[in-house]
């Protein structure tokens, strides 16, 4: 595989591919999904760029992975940020020996021309600026422009693409004309209870039975009760739990104990108490809290004198006709 091409009379050196293992386990309709936006029915058809939806910690880096390598084409992940600017995304130049300025491909452009798959990871974490500069790669053009080679760089035809992106409030907006680009939305739920175990399994072979059940039931609990504990969350405190056990076979605690334990060094000591936990997150929600009045503010909620605990008859006798009241 070479390292570098010639392109509009530039040298673009080329970055290497993502070796990561992709195994999917369960959900297999959310991998069929996938795999059919990225057919082509007839020469004159494109593949489909979708975004894949879901929850941090859920898979779906997992999910585009398996996907690039059930298509055995070499993968490319890019991590977009804040901060990317679209010479991040596109080509990079660098000073090198004598003062030259070589000139580097990300991982988005290696796969490009490399007619690999390329994974734009949390791609509602980067600014409009940047999804701008790939406006013509999204569309029937398929290429991109680089201002700072000053080449035009086109995809391809075995080139493929998907982004993932977070279902959290801790992102830019993407505009209108780049959503219209990248369908279809791909929405991944937290998976089944024997998935979720297959899936820890997967991970932590060497993990027994009663910690695996522990955790899963933790995981499915959360999920019933719309929490955002994730697979990948109790994949850590799982490990953690595991690896306090081994360094201390007669700690004094149980292994219960020490599995709850872990859980609050991962999550916190909300984790404890996931019905709780779900009913502030609704409340803070404006869920089902009722509107806080003015006798909130003067009154505890149980005071007799508070005005939600007066009916029409004792407010009749609180104020009486006989009663002189001041003010």
């Amino acid at each position: 595989m070479t390292d570098s091409v010639h392109i509009g009379g530039i040298n673009l050196h080329l970055s290497a591919p993502d070796t990561s293992a992709g195994n999917w386990i369960g959900q297999g309709e959310s991998l069929k999904q996938l795999l059919a936006c990225w057919i082509v029915l007839d020469e004159t058809d494109l593949p489909l760029a979708p975004r894949i939806v879901g929850t941090p910690g859920i898979g779906k880096t997992t999910l585009a992975i398996a996907a690039a390598r059930h298509r055995q084409q070499d993968l490319y992940i890019y991590q977009c940020t804040a901060d990317t600017r679209p010479e991040d995304l596109l080509v990079t130049p660098v000073l090198g020996e004598n003062g030259h300025i070589k000139y580097h491909a990300s991982p988005l452009v290696t796969a490009m021309i490399r007619g690999g798959v390329c994974v734009l990871d949390e791609g509602n974490r980067m600014n409009e600026k940047s999804w701008a500069s790939l406006a013509p790669l999204l569309d029937h053009r398929r290429y991109v422009e680089s201002i700072v080679a000053g080449v035009t760089i086109p995809a391809s035809p075995n080139f493929r693409c998907a982004v993932t992106m977070n279902d959290d409030e801790s992102t830019f907006e993407i505009p209108d004309y780049i959503l219209s680009r990248l369908q279809p939305t791909l929405t991944l739920r937290p998976p089944k209870r024997e998935d979720e175990l297959a899936i820890l399994r997967y991970h932590l072979p060497f993990a027994d039975d009663e910690m695996l059940n522990l955790t899963v039931d933790f995981l499915q609990q959360a999920h019933d009760l719309k929490l955002d504990f994730s697979t990948r969350d109790g994949i850590n405190v799982l490990r953690y739990a595991l690896k306090t056990i081994a360094q201390d076979p007669d700690h004094p605690l149980g292994r219960d104990a020490l599995w709850r334990e872990a859980l609050i060094r991962c999550l916190g000591d909300d984790a404890l108490n996931l019905a709780e936990l779900a009913e502030r997150r609704q409340q803070s929600l404006g869920g089902n809290m009722m509107p806080m009045g003015l006798g909130d503010f003067f009154f505890n909620p149980n005071d007799p004198l508070h005005p939600d605990m007066i009916d029409d008859e004792d407010e009749d006798d609180l104020f009486d006709d006989d009663d002189e009241v001041e003010f």
